[in-house]
């Protein structure tokens, strides 16, 4: 399939949620763009200073590099790890700054925990008047993750097929 306005935007400290969205990315033919919110979230004090920000419900502000205006694409992917049960804070900046400008959203949050989290998919859906269309909550390593990666890949297709331009 030739590009088809997908675009996955991932903000990742560890390496984990960006190779998740690597992977989506690759199976949706989507452009693939980094969040960059300038903190220095490196070593055990970057981990803390993510978590506090997490907790105060920070929103910095971010730097990525589309091709085209968020509003072009069919479909953003917004991936984030889960930090304090709540979606990083360069995501809720992204949310913050541009939710309104996205036709339509889904989610990756990638975890540590066993709690799937899924709670941070409503805490997102405060920033998009559009909501989520497909989501899905991964923990690197766990026997489930490519079942769950799969499937949300085949309802992301499902919902694409059914919107076709």
């Amino acid at each position: 399939m030739a590009w088809n306005n997908v675009l996955c935007m991932y903000y990742s400290r560890t390496g984990n949620t960006k190779t998740a969205m690597e992977e989506i990315a690759k199976a949706l033919d989507a452009e693939l763009v980094e969040l960059q919110d300038g903190v220095d979230r490196s070593g055990a004090m970057g981990w803390l200073r993510s978590g506090f920000d997490a907790v105060r419900r920070t929103s910095p502000k971010v730097r990525y590099q589309t091709k085209w205006p968020l509003s072009d694409y069919r479909l953003v992917i917004v991936g984030t790890p889960v930090w304090a049960g709540r979606c990083s804070a360069a995501a809720r900046g992204f949310l913050k700054q541009h939710g309104k400008e996205l036709r339509n959203a889904s989610y990756v949050i990638t975890r540590g925990s066993e709690d799937k989290n899924e709670e941070v998919f409503q805490q997102m859906d405060l920033y998009t008047p559009c909501g989520h269309r497909t989501a899905v909550s991964l923990r690197s390593g766990s026997v489930g993750y490519a079942f769950w990666q799969e499937e949300f890949l085949r309802q992301t297709q499902e919902f694409l097929k059914e919107r076709q331009w």
